[in-house]
């Protein structure tokens, strides 16, 4: 058995998306779309968004919370596995990345499931708190501004059911973390993140290679 990682070649990672990918139409169209924009690379791989439908049935989720929504790859994801009558909110700043969202929910069919909240992602997580939704989520997906990480995590502790899960983006940082000489704030707040997380015993967490790297984190 092997001690290190498999190094995914872009021919190797052809060849799992050629025999794993099941990627609908309209999650194909995102893809390609958003690759053409600036920010492009901001979005989460296709091999990714299938790994979170696959949770999200196995959790049975009715209640779900997305932070950073970006064009809505994620989103679209996550609520194609939802029941009709489940319910995903989704964090996000941003009106022009989530205009293209709103269509993309709306070419799935998804739309009525998913409550979008613009305006800043703790603003809207602390009011879902006092209103008195503590405890009441299955799953959160954390891919936003790197230095309010630990921030968002705190909010969605308290959002989530025991054994629901949090899954986290970013975690490798394009493989910036490991190299000294790289010091720009989100970098340094990646690195504090995941030293914090590791060891907060609020959650039972397993670190993942997928994309640029996820963390799962399941309250306890």
């Amino acid at each position: 058995m092997s001690h290190v990682h498999l190094q995914l070649t872009p021919e190797l990672s052809h060849y799992l998306q050629s025999v794993s990918l099941r990627e609908p139409e309209v999650l194909t169209r995102l893809r390609e779309d958003t690759a053409e924009l600036p920010n492009g690379s901001m979005q989460i791989s296709p091999e990714q968004g299938q790994f979170m439908r696959l949770l999200v049935q196995v959790l049975n989720v009715r209640k779900a919370i997305e932070i950073g929504t970006f064009t809505g790859y994620s989103s679209t994801s996550i609520a194609f596995a939802l029941q009709p009558d489940a319910r995903l909110i989704c964090c996000d700043v941003n009106e022009e990345w989530t205009r293209r969202a709103r269509q993309a929910w709306r070419d799935a069919g998804v739309e009525g499931r998913i409550d979008l909240k613009l305006g800043p992602a703790l603003a809207t997580l602390d009011a879902l708190i006092a209103a008195g939704e503590v405890g009441t989520f299955d799953f959160a997906f954390i891919d936003a501004d790197k230095g309010n990480y630990g921030n968002y995590l705190d909010r969605v502790y308290a959002l989530l059911r025991t054994r629901g899960l949090a899954l986290i983006d970013n975690v490798l940082w394009h493989g910036r973390l490991i190299d000294p000489a790289v010091t720009d704030p989100d970098t340094e707040a990646m690195r504090v993140f995941n030293r914090k997380l590791k060891d907060d015993k609020r959650f039972s967490i397993s670190m993942l290679p997928l994309g640029d790297g996820v963390t799962l984190a399941m309250k306890v």
